[in-house]
């Protein structure tokens, strides 16, 4: 079992907020590994049906509980979890409990009640940057081309059948029984679409076009991908500048392993780590619990990779690089005439420390994912 522990740590401070702490991610992330990671606990599959029978009665199952933490794996099984949750919360409030699911806790009819007050929500993200080494990855283009799912990173080499696998898995266990959503080859094929478009403008007429599924079915299905974690569509910054657009959102798919996938790639050209070491920064800003990540464009096509608000005045501007030295403030210095107050960063796969350097009049500083996520967690 390979630690994790930034999301050890973040398990740890959520408790401290809240009784449950409500651990979601894609399917095969790493979920279920990290929460038999949790010490001093007890833990029950919920897919079991001798589990399922135990948890009928949930005040006898509580009262059985002899250490601190509970851990109730794949919660979203049972007939009815959310009045499960909340008579552990309400009436045994000494014990933490771990619940995990590959979707947002509203995302099924099941859920009756969303557990206000009572939870904190952790959503767990492919193998980090900085967590790579731990799982025998020296060269990052390896952690690019096989994504961050544990058993595609562990394994003997790159396998095209494990993506396929994981796209009929997610379809059948996640889609099909929170949603009950039919055209399963539609419904992939949009998928596969857009993480081909991964890291660009998410453009739903060309998705329709191609694809040959109605607009609104594409837009409910884009909320159907964001609630079980496959896609992240971050929406543009603007304060109401005339010169931005502040429309259309970017798209970016969860994993680059299926990403590559997706594209057809088997190895990595120069400019293809370039397009996918975005993904490793909004891992890290994701993984530090960043509420809001944006980007930001204006009509003369300058832009910044990522901004995330800081609250009234400021906001952090966050550029990827793959190599620091082919960074230029172009975009970076029109942001900052509009916006002023807040920090520089550019993010990159550095071998040594952070560093701060002045470009163009602006003071920036060249790090790691690591020490971003370091960075943003602290303000």
């Amino acid at each position: 079992m390979i630690e994790r522990p930034v999301w050890q740590e973040r398990l740890a401070a959520a408790w401290k907020q809240a009784a449950i702490v409500w651990l979601t991610g894609p399917r095969r992330v790493g979920k279920t590994v990290l929460a038999q990671s949790v010490a001093d606990a007890e833990y029950f599959n919920c897919d079991l049906p001798s589990v399922a029978e135990r948890l009928r009665d949930p005040e006898s199952f509580y009262c059985s509980i002899r250490q601190p933490t509970v851990i109730l794996d794949e919660v979203h099984q049972l007939p009815d979890p959310s009045r499960l949750l909340k008579i552990g919360a309400d009436a045994f409030p000494r014990l933490r409990i771990l619940a995990t699911g590959s979707s947002t806790l509203a995302a099924t009819q099941k859920f009756r009640d969303t557990l206000t007050g009572r939870k904190r929500v952790m959503a767990l993200v492919p193998v980090l940057h900085e967590e790579a080494a731990a799982f025998g990855v020296a060269d990052t283009r390896k952690r690019l081309l096989r994504g961050g799912l544990p058993p595609a990173l562990l394994g003997e080499g790159h396998n095209p059948e494990f993506y396929a696998e994981w796209l009929d898995s997610y379809f059948a266990r996640d889609v099909q029984e929170l949603f009950r959503l039919e055209k399963r080859a539609g419904f992939l094929r949009v998928l596969e679409l857009l993480l081909r478009q991964s890291g660009g403008l998410l453009e739903v007429t060309r998705l329709a076009a191609e694809s040959a599924i109605s607009r609104p079915t594409i837009t409910n299905w884009l909320e159907v991908y964001q609630v079980t974690h496959v896609v992240h569509v971050l929406r543009p910054f603007s304060a109401g500048g005339r010169r931005e657009i502040i429309a259309q959102p970017k798209v970016f798919g969860f994993d680059t392993g299926l990403v590559c996938h997706a594209r057809g790639w088997d190895r990595l050209r120069a400019e293809d780590c370039s397009t996918l070491w975005e993904h490793l920064v909004l891992d890290a800003l994701l993984a530090a619990g960043v509420p809001r990540v944006q980007f930001w464009r204006d009509k003369q096509q300058r832009e910044v990779g990522f901004v995330v608000p800081r609250g009234r005045e400021a906001v952090d501007a966050i550029e990827c690089k793959w190599q620091p030295q082919s960074f230029e403030a172009r975009g970076l210095a029109a942001f900052r005439s509009l916006y002023p107050n807040g920090r520089n960063f550019v993010v990159s796969p550095l071998s040594g420390p952070a560093y701060d350097r002045t470009v163009s009049g602006l003071e920036v500083s060249f790090l790691s994912p690591g020490d971003l996520r370091q960075r943003v967690k602290a303000c």
